[in-house]
């Protein structure tokens, strides 16, 4: 069905309005992070300052230690990341592919976790990682996260669209179930994989309420963490916090550019359209 020119231009215009939206704050960010601190308070306000301030960058490492917490991020988003990307491929097979009892049921129980709100679930995990002897260790932050329904779901309805065939015709040649998952179906689904390894690094990355509650020692804290420190009930370095800022999107900006044929085909192909 065509559309009319009216709703092709109403829908270019709600689009350029929510672009507008999403960009400003990111340059706001940018561009703070290159002032003074005077600058950032002066109306009305400009876009840089009279001079760029490369200085906030090299001020973030005083205020506090940024490459442990950048590396204690990057750690924990990687690992996270993986283990979700094999967890939930393996989860999506499972129940996409193999026949056992009370399959459908069991996923509908699995998938029906997505309407309990994760902030419902924090005391329980907590009262678990301090049994467990895990509070103030990365292994609060991990182990937990390695399991995602909705990336099993999102695996799941992938795997689902590619032909049975594929599958019979290498069960014939003698291949196991794990045979046929890790050489047929994971090469078939790296737009998915990309998809779901993308929001995985992205929501782990920019993680502040887990660390804030399971984490106490200043070394083992993560960047947002260290991000959320530098605002103080008088006085917050703004320049200097949104120079971290920005540095803390970099990693988050390069896994994106380097998944974003994936990604995109993902978006597309995926497991969304049932």
């Amino acid at each position: 069905m065509r559309l009319n020119r009216a709703t092709v231009i109403i829908a270019q215009i709600v689009l350029i309005l929510g672009a507008i939206t999403m960009v400003v704050p990111f340059l706001w960010m940018l561009s703070t992070s290159f002032k003074s601190l005077p600058e950032v308070f002066r109306f009305p306000p400009t876009l840089f300052g009279k001079r760029i301030v490369w200085e906030n960058y090299l001020h973030i490492a005083d205020r506090f230690p940024f490459g442990r917490f950048f590396m204690n991020s990057l750690k924990v988003s990687v690992i996270v990341t993986v283990g979700q990307l094999l967890t939930c491929s393996m989860g999506g097979f499972a129940f996409a592919r193999l026949k056992f009892p009370f399959r459908d049921s069991l996923f509908a129980m699995y998938l029906a976790t997505l309407i309990i709100p994760f902030h419902v679930t924090l005391i329980p995990v907590f009262l678990m990682m301090r049994a467990f002897g895990w509070i103030d260790t990365h292994y609060s932050l991990i182990i937990p996260a390695l399991v995602s329904p909705f990336g099993t779901f999102l695996m799941r309805q992938f795997f689902l669209t590619i032909p049975v065939e594929l599958e019979e015709a290498a069960r014939i040649d003698g291949c196991t179930p794990f045979g046929v998952y890790w050489r047929i179906f994971v090469p078939l689904s790296k737009p998915a994989m990309a998809t779901l390894g993308l929001f995985t690094f992205m929501g782990t990355w920019n993680d502040f309420i887990r660390p804030l509650i399971f984490i106490n020692s200043v070394p083992r804290r993560t960047l947002p963490l260290g991000l959320a420190a530098l605002q103080t009930m008088y006085t917050t370095d703004w320049p200097v916090l949104m120079a971290g800022s920005v540095i803390s999107v970099l990693p988050v900006i390069v896994v994106f550019l380097f998944a974003q044929e994936f990604f995109i085909q993902g978006i597309t192909l995926s497991g969304l359209k049932g």
